[in-house]
């Protein structure tokens, strides 16, 4: 082995030990304007690399007018857009603001954000709240509907979480997501179990600490009824967990993936904070009634920090009923996906194992080297957007990186080496 491999190895050790060593722990719910002291008072923080507003698809786009509206920065989507037209709003990625948000990944100072604490490096990150499903914001929904919701989870859920998770002390993740993998989860398109498990744990808080009966039932209904309820929790962990492997010289591991509907980025360890982009891809999956490929929107979302994290498309093996939901083939296939995103990861995590494969170790560790040697690309499970704004979901499926992102980060990885 030479000088320069042995090096590599000892980068990635490191990295993957810093991922796995993590202790997350769902601590609060607190205003973004709390959280992000940084964040400008008409910056809107969206999904995946830097673009702007000139290069955004329709639901960024519908999702940006929508969100200006909520923070009352316009009266209306027209005036919105017009403003957006002529530079009155500044973009930038929830990742530059220790953030995540799914599909268009909208945050504003108006919002409220879960805070998730890594305890064992302490540092923190944040994602808002999960809507739903169907027309919301995430999927560029815009409408009276969509904001009300919002204002609903800024004025009441949100509040009421916080207050709940800070008289618990805080929700470790880590073995509330081991569970998960047990019943059933992926923690990107199914999140059931792990929604569920975290509702047992907060109904009794939040039933000790409300104000009101009404306002109690409404938040449990909520939660209950929202079977993606857990996913911006795991996207929040997923980002926590990695932040720390950041900036390790000589490792070629992915520390984010990402999207915002037009570009796919990766970040990568030894290469610190620089993104290497690539035209994002068309999801592969199923549509809702009266709805096709003709009318789905590319690939969007920060979620995709949960495949970097070894859950999501990594673990379907623990999720064989997802596999026919986002129309990846059959059941008895969902372990051929896992065994695959193995042979590009360094690793298997021990305390995430999956039951039906043996309880192997999910897997960790995305190697730069290792997906370009193969070609092997990362598998994403996805959401798929309407391509029009104001539209919202139409389907679900799967996704897979372009090989360009890994082709850049691997020449650039390769220059920091002193190999040209």
């Amino acid at each position: 082995m030479t000088d320069i491999a042995k090096t590599i190895d000892a980068a990635n050790a490191e990295t993957v030990r810093r991922i796995m060593s993590a202790e997350p722990v769902l601590i609060d719910v607190i205003p973004a304007r709390d959280a992000l002291p940084n964040l400008g008072e008409r910056t809107i923080l969206h999904s995946g690399p830097p673009i702007g507003w000139d290069r955004m698809c329709g639901p960024m786009r519908g999702a940006v007018t929508g969100i200006a509206v909520f923070e009352g920065w316009a009266k209306d989507l027209v005036e919105a857009e017009a403003m957006a037209e002529r530079g009155a709003f500044t973009f930038e990625p929830n990742h530059h603001h220790d953030c995540v948000g799914p599909m268009t990944g909208m945050t504003t100072r108006g919002q409220m954000l879960l805070v998730v604490e890594n305890r064992s490096f302490g540092n923190r990150a944040y994602c808002a709240i999960n809507e739903g499903l169907g027309k919301v914001m995430r999927f560029g929904g815009n409408d009276a509907e969509v904001l009300d919701r919002i204002r609903w989870l800024t004025t009441s859920l949100g509040p009421a979480l916080g207050v709940a998770l800070r008289e618990m002390g805080g929700i470790p993740l880590k073995p509330l997501v081991a569970r998960g993998l047990g019943m059933g989860d992926e923690m990107h398109q199914r999140n059931l179990a792990c929604s569920s498990l975290l509702l047992r744990l907060l109904a009794p808080a939040l039933a000790r600490t409300a104000t009101d009966t009404a306002g109690l039932a409404k938040n449990l209904g909520f939660i209950a009824a929202n079977d993606q309820f857990f996913l911006n929790i795991a996207m929040a962990m997923g980002k926590a967990m990695t932040d720390p492997a950041r900036g390790i010289a000589g490792s070629s591991i992915v520390t984010a993936m990402c999207r915002n509907g037009t570009d796919f980025g990766i970040r990568v360890s030894g290469t610190g904070d620089r993104w290497f982009t690539a035209p994002v891809e068309m999801p592969k999956g199923l549509y809702f009634p009266g709805y096709s490929e003709a009318d789905a929107n590319p690939d969007m979302g920060d979620s995709a920090i949960v495949e970097t994290i070894g859950l999501g498309g990594f673990a379907m093996g623990a999720a064989p009923a997802v596999v026919g939901f986002i129309g990846a083939g059959n059941a008895s296939e969902a372990a051929v996906f896992t065994r695959a995103m193995g042979e590009i990861c360094v690793t298997e995590n021990p305390e995430w194992t999956i039951p039906a494969m043996d309880y192997r170790g999910v897997p960790t560790g995305i190697d730069i080297r290792l997906v370009v040697e193969t070609g092997l690309m990362p598998t994403i499970n996805t959401g798929i957007a309407h391509k029009k704004p104001g539209v919202g979901q139409v389907g679900a499926g799967v996704v897979r990186a372009p090989k360009g992102c890994f082709d850049k980060a691997l020449v650039a990885f390769g220059e920091t080496m002193g190999v040209g």
